[in-house]
């Protein structure tokens, strides 16, 4: 079992930027990826970045080139950057783990093995 708590949500102008992040424990070994969805409050569950600790990052396109996704030193911890931030990034973050070779599939067809609780961001004009 692995749990994931994410922090770093909170309230900021658009053009701004914050760092999300991730930390997972329990049984980690096991992990290939992990990954950021969001929802949107009365929108559907999208996907946003996710990183594959052997191939590499992922992004959707609407935040190629604004947000990097990465891992920290402690291998279970990702962070998610978000820079030049608009009011369309408000939504439910939540971060999601899984241990699956063909990580990437998972990540794209909402099959993560684990997920945490989310934390909010709020983007204001």
């Amino acid at each position: 079992q692995v749990h994931l708590v994410e922090s770093g949500g909170g309230s900021v102008q658009a053009g701004g930027s914050l760092r999300l992040s991730c930390v997972a424990s329990g049984n980690t070994a096991s992990t290939k990826c992990m990954g950021w969805y969001r929802q949107a409050q009365g929108k559907e569950r999208e996907v946003v970045a996710s990183i594959d600790f052997d191939l590499g990052p992922y992004y959707s396109d609407s935040v190629k080139g604004r947000f990097t996704i990465s891992q920290g030193n402690a291998k279970n911890t990702v962070y998610l950057q978000m820079n030049s931030l608009t009011l369309q990034d408000s939504a439910m973050y939540t971060c999601a783990a899984d241990r699956k070779s063909d990580c990437l599939v998972s990540f794209l067809s909402y099959g993560m093995d684990y997920y945490g609780k989310g934390t909010l961001v709020t983007i204001s004009s």
